[in-house]
């Protein structure tokens, strides 16, 4: 069923000079070809995979009323609960068929950013549900710091390059219930044709069909992982900084064949941003005569907000 390529991050975690050199090989390869590649050995323990589907589950599962008393739309979506059909891909105007809910970036009080990030949202009648996604919120980044320096070596960076924007970055881990489709739905999916907005995303949940990819032909394949992999992909803000070199692959979640709209589909991705004041100007090594500069200087602060408006969660 596999047909994105798989990697396995404990080749470059490995002592050995040339398992790192192949991993930084074959995922460098993967994001200038298709821009999605599947990743094993990461920091998540089946444990608290499980323990996090059940928690959102459990989340999901609670009365409408009492889920929108953990919405606040004047954070435009970034902490706590987004109801369904309010964010749509950019360029469209109907809804995704979608709810979910969205952990932030965990920060000391005295960090420079601490003033910029709201505070996660607690949710009163799960007593496990924010522990659980504050331990899987930080293994997702530990494993994106780590496919990052591996991304700045194939890019010919110091390996580090991007640990001081990443590492209190405004990242989001955002779980999502797509529901059981009780009526045709007029020109709207589960998640329509988008690219992410961030460096990297790395989403659990990829097992199933739903998920599809675009190749360079324009056609739509199924992107599906095994149990124990991630699915990651490259995001516009990183396609934007290496001029196109790393590819941020447009993809979309369809709707089930109408025998499986009864069921409900969960997933769970990462999206790994950098810090706000992380200029996102095209790296000087990806600009030739060949591939001219093709982006304009921009901080990823300001490219957010840009596209949080085209996605309807902030009101201009």
């Amino acid at each position: 069923m596999q047909n994105i390529p798989s990697v396995d991050l404990r080749d470059f975690l490995s002592n050995d000079p040339i398992r790192k050199q192949k991993f930084v090989n074959e995922i460098g390869n993967t994001f200038e070809d298709i821009g999605f590649v599947a990743l094993k050995g990461h920091f998540l323990d089946q444990e608290l995979v499980d323990e996090l589907y059940s928690e959102i589950r459990k989340f999901f599962s609670l009365p409408l009323e009492t889920k929108r008393g953990y919405e606040n739309p004047e954070l435009g979506g970034q902490r706590g609960y987004v109801s369904f059909g309010k964010e749509h891909a950019k360029g469209r105007k109907e809804g995704d068929l979608k709810e979910f809910w969205h952990f932030g970036q965990y920060v000391n009080s005295d960090s420079k950013y601490a003033s910029e990030y709201p505070e996660n949202v607690t949710v009163k009648e799960l007593p496990r549900f924010n522990n659980v996604g504050k331990e899987a919120y930080q293994m997702l980044e530990k494993t994106g710091i780590y496919v990052l320096r591996a991304l700045a070596l194939h890019l010919g960076l110091d390996e580090f390059y991007f640990d001081k924007y990443a590492e209190e970055g405004n990242s989001i881990l955002r779980p999502i219930h797509y529901p059981p489709i009780t009526v045709e739905p007029e020109n709207a999916i589960r998640a329509a044709a988008h690219g992410d907005i961030n460096l990297i995303t790395l989403l659990m949940g990829a097992q199933g069909k739903g998920l599809q990819v675009q190749n360079h032909n324009d056609e739509w394949i199924d992107a599906i992982a095994e149990p124990d992999e991630l699915v990651i992909n490259v995001g516009d803000m990183l396609s934007r900084h290496t001029n196109n070199k790393l590819k941020s692959t447009i993809h979309q979640v369809v709707n089930p064949p109408r025998e499986l709209w009864g069921t409900s589909r969960y997933s769970i991705p990462f999206f790994m941003h950098p810090v706000s004041d992380m200029p996102l100007n095209c790296l000087e090594n990806c600009i030739d005569n060949e591939n001219p500069k093709q982006f304009e200087d921009i901080t990823a602060g300001d490219f957010l907000y840009e596209r949080l408006v085209d996605l309807g969660l902030i009101k201009k």
